[in-house]
């Protein structure tokens, strides 16, 4: 066998090991592993989102930032623009979850509601509050969306992204992209070489989808716009609903890496835990640990 030959499998072992190893994981403030717990799934030092859903208010969310901090890990909490009532509000819960919380960095969304809780209609305007760094939070991640909104038009998500991006430099932020899962790695990597093409040199976390069933994967595909890409890969894969449920991403995952691009690589991977916290640690240890 030719050296190189061999070589490559080794590098691309090596690559989805780095990968896995420094992945960013998602949870819920009222998830039972939202603390303590999730230490004797992960080692300690990951990077663990807090998710900001409708039905949990700034208080649990800034309780399990707290609860994740004292167990080891980095916490970096959802801010929903719309779902603020108000600059006090949002001021509580940063000013809370730097204090108690040790929080560096927000993730700052709009959020679900079709009409705002309060005066921030979109991320945007939440950043030009200026309630974040006053805050004393230095870093800040805006989604990103490889396959499109299903809301908003491409040119619109664009515009915003580029915009947020200017405001955060201007006011001294440093700044990241996390991007909405996906199934397919072409329209990921194309993304992600339309930015660098366009001088946008802040890192990107690719977002995955963790193990879960068929129905939640597609339930939230359809809602977040990236339907079409699990219809291509169901259509091309007759085995794509057994490789998902029962392996998690790891087709997809070999597929970014073998696809990277050396102008343009991946920075990081983000796991969405569709089908439950404790199976995508799970699925994270499996996979790194034969890489």
């Amino acid at each position: 066998m030719d050296a190189s030959a061999a070589e490559t499998p080794r590098v691309s072992e090596r690559r989805l090991a780095n990968l896995l190893g420094a992945a960013s994981i998602e949870i819920a403030p009222h998830d039972e592993l939202a603390g303590d717990a999730l230490g004797d799934l992960l080692p300690p030092g990951r990077t663990v989102f807090v998710n900001h859903p409708a039905s949990a208010n700034h208080h649990a969310t800034v309780a399990a930032c707290a609860r994740l901090r004292r167990a080891g890990f980095v916490p970096v909490p959802h801010v929903a623009a719309r779902r603020l009532t108000g600059f006090t509000q949002a001021r509580d819960f940063l000013e809370r979850a730097a204090a108690e919380a040790e929080i560096g960095e927000v993730l700052i969304v709009g959020g679900d509601p079709d009409r705002p809780l309060g005066p921030f209609g979109s991320s945007l305007e939440l950043l030009a509050s200026g309630v974040v760094e006053r805050c004393g939070i230095g870093r800040v991640a805006f989604a990103g969306y490889p396959e499109g909104h299903p809301a908003i038009a491409p040119r619109t998500l664009e515009a915003a992204l580029d915009a947020k991006l200017a405001l955060a430099r201007r006011l001294g932020l440093d700044a990241s992209i996390v991007t909405q899962f996906g199934f397919a790695s072409g329209p990921i990597h194309r993304w992600i070489a339309d930015l660098r093409a366009r001088g946008i040199r802040y890192p990107v976390r690719v977002g995955l989808a963790g193990p879960a069933s068929v129905a939640s994967l597609a339930k939230y595909a359809v809602r977040c716009g990236v339907g079409a890409s699990l219809r291509a890969l169901a259509r091309g894969h007759a085995a794509f609903a057994r490789i998902v449920v029962e392996t998690g991403p790891d087709a997809l995952l070999h597929q970014l890496i073998a696809e990277e691009d050396e102008g343009a690589p991946i920075d990081a991977v983000h796991i969405f835990t569709f089908g439950g916290v404790r199976r995508t640690a799970e699925w994270i240890r499996a996979a790194a640990g034969s890489a």
